[in-house]
């Protein structure tokens, strides 16, 4: 196994436990408005961790803090992966297949409109 499937293990089993331990029984739908809502949650901590209010005195940014939030975050995304049937193999190769879309997209070499390469202005 490579870290990306002990990754989704693990989370699946806190997932099956977390909804045993305290009967929850939601649609997939609600499920993922679920996910997402934490998921917000989890981002907006990682704003306050890096000081995005402008009008307050800067705080040196707490880099376990930071990367907690961050894992949280992980969390959830993982969490929203396999309920919508998506394995670690599985997101890996959709993940391949975007990168490498992204890529064409910024070298023109993509058929989406949008992302044709515009001359250099000077």
């Amino acid at each position: 196994m490579d870290k990306l499937d002990i990754i989704f293990e693990m989370q699946k089993k806190l997932d099956d436990d977390i909804a045993e331990r305290r009967h929850l029984s939601f649609t997939q739908e609600e499920w993922m408005q679920k996910e997402v809502l934490a998921m917000l949650s989890e981002l907006s901590e990682v704003l306050d961790e890096v000081n995005f209010k402008w009008w307050k005195n800067k705080k040196p940014v707490d880099q376990e803090a930071l990367q907690g939030e961050i894992v949280d975050i992980l969390h959830f995304f993982v969490s929203m992966c396999i309920r919508s049937g998506m394995d670690a193999e599985t997101l890996f190769n959709k993940y391949l297949l975007k990168n490498k879309e992204n890529f064409d997209r910024q070298y023109g070499r993509s058929e989406k409109k949008g992302y044709e390469v515009l001359p250099e202005e000077n």
